[in-house]
């Protein structure tokens, strides 16, 4: 297959054929209406005008035919570079949409990315309020077992303090129960000796 350059080319050389024959044909028949002239042969002369008229039809015919072959050739190539004009558009075209494709899933990737963080963020700041909310109560119930636990070590002193008041006052009435029983027993000694000593004076 021939490249376009090679192809013009040849198109040149061609066109440039047909104009420098028809450039010839015009000069052939000026020649001939010249020679006639000078000869002075009214035969001549009708020979060289009928000669000039053939030549003057051929170089129309092929100034004709090389006009309309530019023509075709100039729609030719419009058609032809209509298509590489089409192709560079369909390529564009594919191409931007290509890139709007990848921008667009980046796009929704980077979108993804951020729902997904935020998400990952809202979870974050709720576990941080539950574990908040459990550490206030923690530390409310800790203050309460702080103050339970003073509130019991105050009971238990104070039962501790009944406790020896009740060991101090159970000494003490075991020492007034054994004076009283001492008391008791010297009283019923003293009630007892009358008697004994009545009996041994007799």
């Amino acid at each position: 297959m021939s490249s376009p350059a090679a192809t013009q080319a040849t198109r040149r050389r061609q066109r440039s054929a047909r104009v420098t024959t028809a450039v010839g044909l015009i000069v052939l028949a000026a020649l001939a209406v010249a020679g006639a002239a000078v000869s002075g042969s009214w035969i001549l002369a009708l020979g060289a005008a009928v000669l000039a008229v053939v030549l003057g039809g051929a170089a129309v015919k092929i100034t004709h035919t090389e006009l309309m072959t530019t023509r075709v050739e100039a729609a030719r190539d419009r058609a032809q570079q209509a298509q590489g004009y089409r192709r560079i558009t369909e390529e564009r075209v594919a191409d931007q949409a290509r890139h709007d494709a990848f921008m667009s899933e980046r796009l929704h990737r980077h979108e993804r990315a951020v729902a997904e963080l935020e998400a990952a963020l809202a979870a974050a700041h709720q576990r941080a309020a539950e574990a908040l909310r459990a550490r206030h109560a923690e530390s409310r119930r800790a203050d309460a077992a702080e103050r339970d636990g003073q509130a019991l070590a105050v009971r238990l002193e104070e039962a501790e303090a009944r406790a020896a008041e009740a060991i101090v006052r159970v000494h003490e009435l075991e020492l007034e129960l054994d004076a009283v029983k001492a008391e008791l027993a010297t009283l019923a000694a003293s009630q007892q000796e009358p008697a004994w000593r009545g009996t041994h004076t007799a």
